[in-house]
């Protein structure tokens, strides 16, 4: 089969279990971005998903992402100019100037430290970024200690102070390159994703109440997007289910 062939029915495959999961939620399918996650895949791979509709890519590498970002921007007559980028992975402030230059929504600001680089970055280049706070579902003792395995996340208190901050920022004219604009949440391995995904539904409606611009919950990888669903998501980071393993190291 070719990569063509295999990546467009695995997207239809993915398509139909999202549909199907919307359904059963009793929700509209219009509600729900698919983020296709190419982190580690070719820049081939996602002209393949492009020519099939899908506008949403997710990565988790900075350089990676930036290097994507640059080829497709210099496609030419602007062919790829509607791709909405998004960043994954864990902030560095280091990376913060790069991200604020290309990306349409960063899921994973788990510190208030990062605000200041993204708006900066953002306003440099004429630009908003939306970003969400990402809560972490393994508890909140885990949050805050080494054993969160390096995957990011804030406990709930913690989100509650950064929305504050940020809000109490703008209201004094700062950060205003930024907008918070939901949670997002990975669901722990030892966990049934249900609970987990209930979790972070139930802290987004909390932090709605002090945030009305609070409107997206990213939750869902190729394993868990169902009960993900079922528990409010707008956003899924779908890859290994559209792109199967990566085999090669070459990205462009």
């Amino acid at each position: 089969m070719d990569r063509e062939t295999e990546i467009a029915e695995n997207l239809a495959r993915v398509q139909a279990q999202v549909a199907a999961a919307v359904s059963d939620a009793g929700r509209d399918r219009s509600e729900i971005t698919l983020i296709a996650v190419t982190k580690n895949f070719p820049v081939r791979d996602i002209e393949i998903l492009y020519n099939l509709g899908v506008r949403d890519f997710g990565e988790n590498r900075e350089q990676e992402a930036r290097e994507k970002v640059e080829y497709f921007a210099a496609a030419p007559m602007s062919k790829f100019n509607d791709i909405r980028w998004h960043y994954q992975g864990q902030l560095q402030r280091n990376k913060l100037a790069s991200i604020g230059s290309w990306a349409s929504l960063v899921h994973s600001v788990d510190d208030q430290k990062y605000l200041q680089g993204l708006s900066d970055s953002a306003i440099k280049h004429g630009r908003t970024v939306e970003c969400l706070i990402q809560v972490s579902l393994d508890g909140d003792l885990q949050a805050e200690s080494a054993g969160n395995a390096g995957r990011g996340g804030i406990t709930v208190a913690g989100a509650r102070k950064l929305l504050t901050h940020l809000q109490d920022e703008q209201s004094a004219g700062c950060l205003s390159g930024i907008s918070l604009t939901g949670v997002m949440g990975v669901a722990p391995l030892e966990a049934q994703p249900k609970s987990a995904f209930a979790k972070l539904e139930k802290v987004f409606y909390e932090l709605k109440e002090l945030s009305p611009a609070m409107t997206k919950i990213s939750a869902g990888m190729s394993g868990d997007f169902i009960p993900a669903l079922a528990c409010g998501a707008t956003h899924l980071r779908i890859g290994s289910s559209i792109l199967g393993s990566r085999t090669s190291g070459v990205y462009i």
